[in-house]
């Protein structure tokens, strides 16, 4: 992503959450841009701002968290106060999630080793792991 390059528009999986991101929650505000972010959506619960991210499934819920956990320090850096929320439709599911000081410094740490990747003049050499098998760029690494 980092020299702009995007996942294949054709891959099913991203094609599925798609789908249901433009079915699931009709009545929010979808799609929204707030400087180089893209959320999923918003609303308002009470005084507070919510922003919320739709997942397929809570299999990667880790990755779902520090996902919107990055959206939430991100908004901070704008001075936008919010709060997460991680919606999974097809389980019926949602999960609050709050930008706690400990989630801040990992977000910290994760930007930072992120930032190493990208400013090495070759990208590390390819590790199989299990999330191998359905991620979108996957032709990229073993081709």
């Amino acid at each position: 992503m980092s020299r702009q390059i995007c996942p294949g528009e054709s891959y099913e999986l991203l094609q599925i959450g798609r789908l249901i991101q433009s079915q699931a929650y009709v009545r929010e505000h979808k799609e929204v841009r707030v400087g180089h972010l893209v959320l999923d959506l918003i609303h308002r619960s009470g005084k507070n701002f919510v922003v919320a991210e739709v997942k397929k499934s809570s299999r990667v819920l880790e990755a779902a968290r520090m996902q919107l956990a990055f959206y939430l320090f991100e908004l901070k850096q704008m001075d936008i106060d919010a709060e997460g929320e991680l919606l999974f439709p097809e389980e019926k599911r949602r999960e609050p999630v709050v930008l706690t000081p400990e989630l801040e410094e990992k977000v910290v740490a994760v930007k930072q080793a992120v930032s190493q990747v990208v400013s090495q003049p070759l990208p590390p050499s390819p590790l199989r792991n299990r999330y191998c098998r359905r991620c979108a760029y996957g032709e990229f690494c073993w081709a």
